[in-house]
């Protein structure tokens, strides 16, 4: 089993910034790679960037979010974090770290992860 623990989340100002965390633990040898998904109220769960935990470091993204996210991780500290830039209203949302084990390619659909966070409440608002 592996565990995932978010944290970071509050209330961010619009055009702010915010940095999530997720820490994971347990069998995390094979988890790869590593994703950010968020859900609003009565909206569907939608991706928003992820990144190999092997390899590479470069993350990949949603198309309508790149250039406000960034996705970085440190290994030795089991714990990749999300980035949000240029904060809008729009962002509100429930974030939620999860993890695959398969060594998917990009994976961007939540059907293709296999364990998941707690989530943590992102609020953007004057």
């Amino acid at each position: 089993q592996v565990q995932l623990v978010e944290s970071g989340g509050g209330l961010v100002q619009p055009g702010g910034s915010l940095r999530l965390s997720c820490a994971a633990s347990g069998r995390i040898v094979g988890i790869n790679p590593m994703g950010w998904f968020r859900q609003a109220p009565g909206k569907e769960r939608e991706f928003v960037a992820g990144i190999n935990t092997r390899g590479r470091l470069a993350g990949f993204f949603a198309d309508s979010l790149y250039g406000r996210f960034t996705v970085f991780r440190r290994n030795d500290l089991n714990t990749v974090y999300l980035e949000m830039f240029s904060a809008k209203p729009g962002d509100t949302a429930v974030y939620y770290c999860a993890a695959d084990e398969s060594g998917g390619s990009e994976p961007r659909n939540a059907v293709d992860y296999d364990y998941w966070g707690q989530g943590t409440q992102v609020t953007v608002s004057s």
